[in-house]
């Protein structure tokens, strides 16, 4: 169903695992008059370990300076063991943040306002400190690298596992008839172009939406055409990319 608004007829989908949390983001696009529809290209499962790098870092977690979350996925398998420590906590951006204070009964310490790996890096206290990261198997160490350059001393956990799905073939026809599809991370880039399907006569090919700089850059290597790019993976930055991509640059009225 479909309203007024700058978005008024407008279908949009998200690519990303529903989390079963209030989406800010799907809220402020309806208000904005589009159809919000989820349909996940990606999957979240357990770490590639069965989770032993995570479960014993985590039993020691009071013998670390500092918890730090890259993903509310991640603020899930740890805001447990959170609970139980006086460990200091960071993450990278509010989402994430809220879901850590959610599970670990306390406010994390420190949350960047340029909410991507970069800006933690910039506002995080240089000098010795023990630190635990816990990230997705794809998220790569320029956290951890970055940490190690300004004197901690750095231990990563794997938390959970980013796997491709297969849409369903209503979920593809959906897929077709989108006229945004939103791409959350860089997983999501090779998983649109395994999934998307050719528009038909009567639907032009979607318009790509993707969040932050990192998804941009993989996005761009594998050659797919980005409409706009979301500073943050705030839900309001996330709407102004989706109106620039459809309405160009202006206000959401």
């Amino acid at each position: 169903m479909t309203g007024s608004g700058a978005l008024g007829g407008r279908r949009v989908v998200l690519t990303r695992p529903a989390t079963g949390r209030p989406d800010r983001l799907a809220a402020l696009l309806t208000a904005a008059g589009a159809d919000v529809v989820q349909v996940a290209l990606i999957a979240i499962g357990a770490a590639t370990d069965g989770g032993a790098a995570l479960s014993t870092a985590l039993a020691r977690l009071d013998t670390f300076d500092w918890l730090v979350v890259t993903s509310s996925n991640g603020a899930d398998r740890v805001g447990a063991a959170a609970r139980r420590s006086s460990v200091r906590l960071a993450a990278v951006g509010d989402a994430t943040a809220a879901t850590l204070t959610d599970h670990a009964g306390r406010p994390v310490e420190l949350v960047p306002a340029e909410q991507r790996t970069s800006g933690l890096l910039a506002v995080f206290p240089a000098g010795p400190a023990r630190v635990l990261v816990a990230q997705g198997n794809l998220a790569g160490s320029e956290l951890a690298d970055g940490l190690s350059a300004r004197g901690a001393d750095v231990t990563v956990a794997e938390a959970y596992a980013t796997v491709r799905r297969h849409p369903t073939g209503a979920e593809l026809e959906v897929l077709r008839r989108a006229d945004v599809v939103v791409l959350a991370s860089g997983s999501a880039v090779p998983a649109w172009l395994a999934a998307a399907p050719p528009p038909d006569v009567a639907s032009a090919a979607p318009a790509i939406v993707v969040i932050g700089p990192r998804t941009a850059g993989v996005a761009a290597g594998a050659g797919l055409a980005v409409a706009a790019v979301a500073n943050s993976p705030t839900p309001d930055d996330v709407l102004a990319a989706v109106v620039k991509s459809l309405l160009g640059t202006g206000p959401v009225r």
